[in-house]
This record gives structure tokens, sequence and C-alpha cells, in this order.
């Protein structure tokens, strides 16, 4: 995949350990099927509202500053060891802006009482997270690589 690097040229580019951003789609997935099972209600906004918030760390100050990965660089990672490669931060930052997009319409879905624009909104970024979570295939990093090969003539 043309997002990765050497571990040594990655360091200079702000590279990025490729397992953390799916673990982290793997407790996204978690979050959203629970938003999903809750739904509609309050709770159900609570936990898309934190999602949200989660996203939007992720979106502005890059995935590396999320809760998940600094659960992700804690407890797992340790036990994993070094990666072989890592990842530019730029196209999953790009996918955590699109999942803020979804949350944000899903979140305004469940306020205004349009349950199904909720549901429908958190069952895409939900589909997007199992992606990267079960196949490592980051949907929103694929559309981000898309976007930059369209812009680049």
């Amino acid at each position: 995949m043309s997002t990765t690097t050497t571990p040594q040229h990655a360091r200079s580019a702000a590279g990025i350990d490729p397992r953390g951003p799916q673990f982290a789609a793997g407790i996204t997935a978690l979050v959203l099927i629970g938003v999903l099972l809750l739904a509609p209600g309050p709770a159900a906004t609570v936990l898309l509202a934190a999602q949200a918030a989660v996203f939007a760390i992720g979106a502005i100050r890059g995935v590396q500053h999320t809760p998940y990965s600094w659960l992700f660089r804690t407890s797992v990672r340790p036990r994993l060891g070094a990666p072989g490669e890592l990842e530019d931060a730029a196209p999953p930052r790009f996918a955590q802006a699109v999942g803020l997009g979804f949350a944000v319409v899903g979140l305004i879905g469940f306020v205004t009482g349009l349950d199904l624009l909720g549901e429908i909104a958190v069952g895409f970024a939900l589909l997007a997270a199992l992606l990267n979570a079960i196949f490592g295939f980051c949907l929103g990093c694929e559309v981000y690589l898309l976007f930059k090969r369209a812009t680049a003539h």
C-alpha cells in the first residue's frame, strides 16, 4: 500500500503503527454496535456523542492522539513489538474526519427525532469500522488516496 514507509523514513514523516488504527476500528465498531442496540434513546445519543468526540480528536490532532490510540500504545503494542513498517498518518486522519461526518449526521438524526437517518449514518460508519477492524481495509484511507491521486495533476 502506498501509505507505508520504512521505519527510518517514517520517524521523520510522523509514521504510525498500522495496527493501531485497526485496533481503534475494532473499538469503534463495538461502540457503534452499542449505539445501534440502544437506539433510539438518550443512551445511544450519549454514546454516539462520545464516539464523535473521539473522531474529532483523530481528525483534528491525528489518530495517534485518540484515547483508543493511547490504549493501543500502552496495553497492546508492548505485547506485539515494533511493526515492520510504519504508515503515513494522513489517510487515517482523513478517515477519522469522514467518521466524524457520519457521527454528526447520526447525532442530528437522533436529536431531531429522525431516528432512521441516525441509524443509517451509524450503520455506514459501522460498516467502515468493521472493514478496517476485520480485514485491515480502511475505506476512508482509500478515499483519501484516490482524492490525492485525482488532485495531483
